[in-house]
């Protein structure tokens, strides 16, 4: 952990000692860093600190990963406001100040919220860092508004965050030349992770919602500061703020999934449209005079999606259901004016927003690292439940369990819908010839139809959603090329020709896609058909043939379609059964879904999944399991009706028999004396190891226990046996005894290695399969033929991960010794 901690500390004292050195000198005529340096500093700082807060957060949980990623924030919004300042693209000192105003407010208040809940919690050197940081900024919004203030004020607090980072890294490193022997009060790592590890076990918390909640204050304060008059204007100079908060907005997106909280995620990734929508609106001067207009229908629907969303949260946090409302007011808001983020009503629920979210950070904080907790409804609810006929909540580690395997993301297809919703009512707005841009349509359709889809397309992929995601990436691709060339203007009456030949590939792709589905099921086959309705929409219009209406028309069918698969998504999350049906698929084949009921996926990381295995094998079942190599099938040698259905289950050829496999060589100890010296010293140097060793039959076969399994292992004259070079495997063969084994795939076809290869290929003959993701080769096992080793001579059967040269060269050394 002290790499982590270290590299994200000094990387926030060495910010704050370039920062200090720029206000000191702040006085003279030219600073003695230029503004452009300063800014791209800054920026390489701020990268530095999301590394360390993202890679420090995924160990443990602690207030250190929320200071890192706000500094790395502010100083990444801060840094481009500096470069725009430096390359004199904001014209005047009033222009400067006020584009970094809002941005300080949020930070001052942010950071002093972190030290508060710091001291709280003891955490010292963070409570110092925070606070020091949140009265710099505080200081520098006061310098823009009163000369009495000096900038040297800003200064000396860097100053402080300059010496608690140089204290810590002294700690640090007397803690390593003494060899762990000195430790200066409040450098213990060890401590802290300890504590912090109590923590994260006692339950299922996503921390990092409190950075999404502050970036919600940031881009809340560009528009509630003008309200409020704190900044004289709105201008293209606070667009750093509201792009910096909707890009790590989505960054926060991810990682939710990655804390398995699907309704946060959804949330935070709705937000992020709000937030790259409000910095393009900014850039309006760019290309025409007048404030852009904004579409109710869109907005609309957006403030339902909100309102469904709040409502599903309710069942687990009324708190955050609450805060949710508010951008269901927002949403309404903007949809009652027609200029949108520009009016007044909007920028007064902005104000509420930011006010809220302070509040909501400081519950998160405090309920994510105090002892004692702030109630927030949770247990209210779940007994309500309890009581009523309600479905039964989702709960426990396996809540997110993916349909084959192990993932470390929650699904991401309630965000995927929703987008689809989102994008779909977009389309409604017709575009302007003359003015393409008049109209507010290119952030609805790219960010919520392109970025957003294309994360739920990755993280479906993750999850071993091969088609889903397949769909997912090809509909975003086509919403940000489309969205960009109908509302961007881009496209022309000589273009119209190529634009629709590229409609019609993507056409036949999505034909492509709407065949698979009829094997997934009912949903997604009527979500990825109707979405042809849309791509002959942008046909239409690309050859300037769209009747009027059909937009309409189109966007109904297929909205509805997304909106009923978004609520499926969202029962199926949060509600055990399936409580809004997908339904089955329409063509049933053998071996192509249905895998979750006949045959478990289980996650090898988890000894529970092991045990599982175990048991199945134990009972007579047989199983795919991950190796050092590739994935094999198995079966426990006591159990002859498990060794023969696996035997039978693969075609198993008689030039290519089973092999059986042991933990240790201590499960033969008892038959030592029937192996000759030369051959158990060779065994004990090989293995554990890729290397199959072909031993002569004999009397050692009956004291394994293996009675009738015998016939189906090896030949008549000699048996293939091996000690894998695998923690898992092992421990699963120190459980069930001796295993047979075989590859994981008919006779005569490639290696599998996968665990979803493991049933596409065996069917529902495999009773289990313990996931471990790709396998560590893509080649199998080196088989060697001992049975003439007393002569001196081997042979190979086959040669494959481990080379002859080296297996040579072990016999030569057992043979020297």
């Amino acid at each position: 952990e002290a790499p982590h901690s270290s590299l994200g500390l000094l990387g926030i004292s060495a910010g704050s000692l370039l920062l200090a050195v720029h206000f000191y000198s702040l006085p003279r005529a030219t600073p003695l860093i230029p503004s452009t340096a300063l800014g791209a500093l800054l920026l390489i700082l701020s990268s530095l600190l999301a590394y360390a807060g993202i890679w420090r957060s995924l160990r443990n949980a602690s207030l250190f990963l929320s200071l890192c990623l706000t500094t790395s924030i502010f100083w990444c919004g801060y840094g481009v406001i500096f470069i725009l300042g430096g390359q004199k693209v904001l014209h005047n000192a009033g222009d400067f100040h006020n584009a970094l105003v809002p941005g300080l407010v949020t930070f001052s208040l942010a950071l002093l919220l972190l030290a508060v809940v710091g001291f709280l919690c003891r955490d010292l050197i963070l409570a110092l860092v925070a606070s020091a940081l949140s009265l710099a900024s505080a200081h520098e919004v006061a310098l823009h508004y009163s000369t009495a203030v000096g900038s040297s004020a800003v200064a000396c607090n860097y100053l402080i965050v300059c010496l608690v980072g140089g204290y810590f890294s002294l700690g640090r490193i007397l803690y390593f030349l003494s060899k762990e022997k000195i430790t200066l009060p409040g450098t213990d790592l060890a401590e802290k992770k300890t504590r912090d590890q109590l923590q994260a076990s006692s339950g299922s918390v996503n921390h990092f919602a409190v950075t999404g909640l502050i970036l919600n204050m940031l881009s809340a304060s560009v528009f509630g500061c003008r309200l409020l008059g704190v900044t004289a204007q709105l201008l293209m100079g606070q667009v750093p703020w509201l792009w910096a908060a909707g890009i790590y907005q989505l960054g926060i997106c991810l990682l939710s999934y990655r804390a398995m909280d699907v309704l946060m995620a959804t949330f935070f990734g709705l937000t992020s449209i709000l937030k790259l929508a409000g910095g393009y609106c900014l850039l309006y001067p760019l290309w025409q005079p007048e404030e852009p207009s904004f579409p109710a229908p869109f907005l609309v629907v957006f403030s339902i999606l909100f309102g469904v969303l709040a409502l599903f949260l309710a069942l687990k946090s009324p708190v955050d259901a609450l805060y949710l409302l508010l951008y269901v007011a927002y949403c309404v808001a903007l949809a009652c004016h027609p200029k949108g983020f520009f009016a007044g009503g909007p920028q007064g629920v902005d104000v509420a927003i930011f006010v809220a979210s302070a509040l909501m950070t400081l519950l998160h904080l405090y309920n994510g690292k105090a002892g004692a907790k702030i109630p927030t409804g949770k247990d209210a609810v779940r007994a309500l439940l309890a009581r009523g006929r309600f479905p039964k909540l989702r709960e426990g580690a396996a809540l997110h369990a993916p349909y084959l395997g192990y993932s470390k993301y929650a699904d991401a297809e309630v965000l995927g819908y929703a987008c689809s919703v989102l994008a779909s009512f977009a389309i409604t707005v017709p575009g302007d010839p003359q003015a393409p841009l008049a109209t507010v349509v290119i952030p609805w359709v790219v960010v919520a139809g392109g970025i957003l889809k294309l994360l739920s397309g990755s993280v479906a992929f993750a999850r071993g959603k091969t088609l889903e995601s397949c769909a997912f990436i090809l509909y975003a691709v086509m919403w940000v090329i489309w969205g960009l060339t109908r509302y961007g203007g881009l496209h022309s009456t000589t273009r119209s020709f190529h634009a629709a030949v590229g409609i019609v590939a993507f056409m036949l792709f999505n034909g492509f896609i709407v065949f698979c589905t009829l094997f997934l099921n009912i949903s997604w086959f009527f979500y990825s058909l109707t979405f042809f309705l849309i791509t002959v929409s942008f046909l239409l219009d690309a050859i300037r043939a769209l009747p009027a209406g059909y937009d309409i028309a189109a966007t109904l069918i297929f909205g509805l379609v997304s909106f009923y698969c978004f609520l499926s998504a969202l029962f199926n999350s949060i509600f055990e059964g399936s409580c809004l049906p997908v339904g089955r698929a329409i063509v049933q084949l053998s071996g192509v879904g249905g895998a979750a009921a006949k045959c478990p996926h289980l996650p090898a990381r988890k000894a529970s999944s092991v045990k599982r295995i175990a048991d199945i094998l134990k009972s007579g079942g047989t199983c795919g399991i991950p190796t050092d190599t590739v994935y094999v099938l198995v079966a426990a040698c006591n159990r002859p009706d498990a060794v023969e259905k696996a035997h039978q289950s693969k075609r198993q050829a008689q030039d290519r028999p089973m092999s059986l496999w042991i933990s240790s060589l201590k499960q033969l100890e008892p038959a030592k004396h029937l192996f000759t010296p030369l051959l158990w010293d060779f065994m004990e140097a090989a293995w554990p190891s890729p290397i199959s060793l072909v031993v002569p039959r004999g009397e050692w076969v009956d004291i394994l226990g293996m009675k009738d399994s015998a016939k189906y292992v090896g030949t008549p004259q000699s048996i293939a046996i091996r000690i894998p070079d695998c923690s898992v495997t092992t421990h699963l063969i120190d459980l069930v005894g001796p295993i047979a084994v075989t590859s994981a795939n008919p006779t005569g076809e490639a290696d599998t290695t996968h665990h979803n290869q493991v049933y596409a290929k065996l069917g529902d003959k495999v009773d289990a399969v313990l996931c471990d993701g790709p396998s560590p080769e893509n080649v199998a096992s080196t088989v060697v033929d001992c049975t003439k080793i007393d002569s001196g001579n081997i042979g190979f059967f086959r040669v494959g991960i481990i080379p002859k040269s080296q297996v040579l060269q072990i016999l030569e050394q057992v043979q020297k010794k």
